[in-house]
């Protein structure tokens, strides 16, 4: 399966610049978060197939303007043709602003996926907004990853963890592609474009 990820900048290529056919052969859009609804909108106009998204911690706006045509899968396990996304948007609390949680916050919502998690029988993407803590997060509290997506990985391991939040202009730090065990991290900052199949990935 080809899939499109895609946060926090939108991305001149889709957007200013776009083309039908550069969505091409892409079979799922996922967006880690903090992208203008108009953006996912536009692209849910030509895109064929589902555009799925969490909240990055910038995205109060879609309360009252959601982008259209898209799903949010914030809290759920979304199964597409046999692949489970699951949903845990927002960054670790740093102001009173919505989208944002403590460590202690972010434990409490994925105790309550027990019951979806069992019943699911784990899940194969760990789509967030914020990375989690110590592999490609921020040393500053905005920034920092959530130490329960660890736990997440470590007991479930996923094929994939998508994530945004941590720009790669941020500085040389931060990189595309890692690792955590055997699930591969993608940092999605502005699109990536990976299949799953062959588990490899272009730009």
């Amino acid at each position: 399966m080809k899939i499109l990820a895609l946060a926090d900048e939108e991305s001149k290529y889709l957007w200013d610049y776009f083309k039908p056919e550069k969505l091409d052969g892409i079979e799922l859009i996922l967006s880690c978060g903090d992208l203008s609804a108009d953006y996912l909108s536009f692209l849910a106009t030509f895109a064929k197939v589902p555009i799925l998204y969490v909240h990055g911690n910038h995205d109060s706006g879609y309360d009252k303007k959601p982008p259209l045509g898209c799903i949010c899968i914030e809290d759920k396990i979304y199964n597409h043709n046999g692949v489970r996304i699951l949903g845990l948007g927002g960054s670790m609390r740093y102001s009173t602003g919505e989208h944002q949680y403590t460590e202690r916050e972010m434990t409490k919502r994925v105790k309550k996926l027990r019951a979806k998690l069992f019943f699911s029988k784990g899940f194969d993407i760990l789509l967030t907004h914020s990375p989690s803590f110590g592999f490609g997060d921020g040393k500053d509290l905005p920034h920092m990853g959530f130490k329960v997506f660890n736990t997440l990985i470590d007991k479930y391991k996923p094929d994939y963890f998508i994530h945004g939040h941590t720009h790669l202009n941020y500085g040389t730090e931060y990189k595309r592609l890692s690792e955590i065990g055997q699930t591969q991290v993608i940092n999605a900052f502005e699109r990536y474009t990976f299949s799953t199949d062959k588990k490899t990935a272009s730009r």
